[in-house]
């Protein structure tokens, strides 16, 4: 058998090789040797995930068990590495001769696949063959984006701890796509801006009624209630977020206005609202959906009542799909994202005047960045709170994230839109909101 190297193997996966460092347990090296960035691969079991999973899966699965280092950047902003692959490198995946060669060097046992980490959601296809193993209810209970399906997703993003998040996102509590008002704004600045550019979009008054739905911490119910002057319900899947929300309702004696209920959408039995809000929701819900639920949309609107969509978005409409493996399984399970196009055309197919459609793309990129700086910040903290493996997920996730939003791999688009009957949508002649 070939003597092994591991490091040189790993790097053959990449076309033109990795432009860092790259080391293995047996001493051999590979890639750039100049770089101040690194990838340290500690054990066999590394060596297995990344050859059984190749590609962005694999190797976070070796790092989030910690069977891969990262170095010259820290776990809570590894952006300035990740760019550095995403510039210069695409993965390969290897022929059956050269699979055939790895074994002949490796051997067989290198391509057993450990068990994913815990912090892994399990993929679709296992949901699907536990449901078949039942009845057929069973396979309507768990389909794509039913209702059990949908909770246990949210469950395993937004459940993690109210703790963390306040680390992470800040005093605003919001997980949503930030608005600067200036290139030099805080990201708290840009947070309450953002939420009163929709409730500007909106033309929310006092007295009228809005419906927020995904309302997360409740951040744009609250905005709504206490500058608006508007009676608010926001609804989640998320039973941690529905207690935080409702405790900081009260604390700031809005409860006569504003409330978050733990609820799926599509059990809100209410009509007649004046606006309907959608901040980061569109993205769970599934493409295949979006008839369904703009249709649910408009028939919880009054006429002439408004609805702002708050989504992200990838930067063509040529094909549904997730995220990719990792945001898959470690983020957002079935997840999916489409080019803002398809949002407008799903939107108008229910009957809705679009009267709006605006890109905050570089907005995200520099929320995302201030995520990472809050973690960085509170690393200690969040370790201690979720786990070192959990949080290394985080900081993973945003820095690649924010590289996808900066090299327009996604975008961000608020659509507004009008319930318009018999040809009046009370919306003005040019766009009062102003910026």
């Amino acid at each position: 058998m070939t003597t092994p190297d591991i490091a040189g193997t790993i790097n053959g996966l990449f076309e033109g090789g990795l432009p860092i460092r790259l080391t293995a347990f047996d001493g051999s090296q590979a890639g750039a040797a100049d770089s101040p960035y690194g990838i340290e691969v500690l054990n066999k079991r590394g060596l297995q995930y990344i050859l059984t999973a190749p590609g962005d899966l694999g190797l976070a699965r070796a790092y989030v068990s910690g069977d891969l280092e990262l170095h010259g950047a820290h776990p809570g902003d590894p952006y300035p590495l990740l760019a550095q692959i995403l510039e210069r490198t695409d993965f390969s995946r290897p022929s059956i001769a050269d699979i055939a060669g790895l074994v002949r060097t490796l051997g067989i046992s290198s391509f057993n696949p450990p068990k994913p980490p815990p912090q892994e959601h399990l993929p679709a296809w296992r949901h699907k063959a536990e449901a078949l193993r039942g009845n057929v209810a069973a396979v309507a209970r768990w389909g794509r984006h039913s209702q059990e399906r949908d909770a246990e997703s949210i469950h395993h993003h937004y459940d993690v701890s109210n703790t963390f998040y306040e680390y992470v996102l800040g005093p605003s509590m919001t997980y949503t796509c930030a608005v600067f008002p200036t290139a030099d704004a805080t990201l708290e600045e840009a947070q309450e801006n953002k939420y009163d550019l929709i409730c500007r979009k909106l033309d929310l008054k006092p007295g009228q009624r809005l419906l927020d739905l995904g309302c997360g911490w409740g951040g744009m119910v609250r905005h709504a209630a206490k500058h608006y002057g508007v009676k608010a319900l926001g609804v989640t899947l998320s039973r941690e977020q529905a207690t935080w929300a409702q405790e900081e309702i009260k604390r700031q004696g809005l409860d006569h206005l504003a409330e978050v209920r733990f609820s799926d959408y599509r059990d809100v039995p209410e009509t007649g609202f004046d606006a309907v809000s959608s901040i980061g929701l569109t993205e769970h819900i599934g493409v295949s959906n979006y008839p369904a639920y703009f249709g649910f949309i408009r028939d919880r609107l009054k006429p002439q009542g408004r609805m702002l969509n708050h989504c992200i978005t990838r930067d063509h409409n040529n094909v549904k799909g997730a995220a990719g493996a990792f945001i898959d399984r470690y983020v957002f399970p079935d997840g999916e994202l489409i080019g803002s196009g398809t949002i407008v055309t799903a939107v108008e197919n229910q009957g809705l005047e679009v009267q709006h459609h605006e890109n905050f793309r570089v907005h995200y990129a520099k929320t995302l960045t201030g995520w990472n700086k809050n973690l960085v910040d509170n690393w200690d903290a969040c370790v201690a709170e979720v786990g070192l493996p959990t949080a290394k997920v985080w900081g993973l996730y945003m820095a690649g994230s924010r590289l996808g939003f900066e090299r327009n791999m996604i975008q961000l688009h608020h659509v507004l839109a009008t319930r318009t009957v018999d040809g009046v949508s009370d919306y003005p002649l040019r766009h009062e909101f102003g910026a």
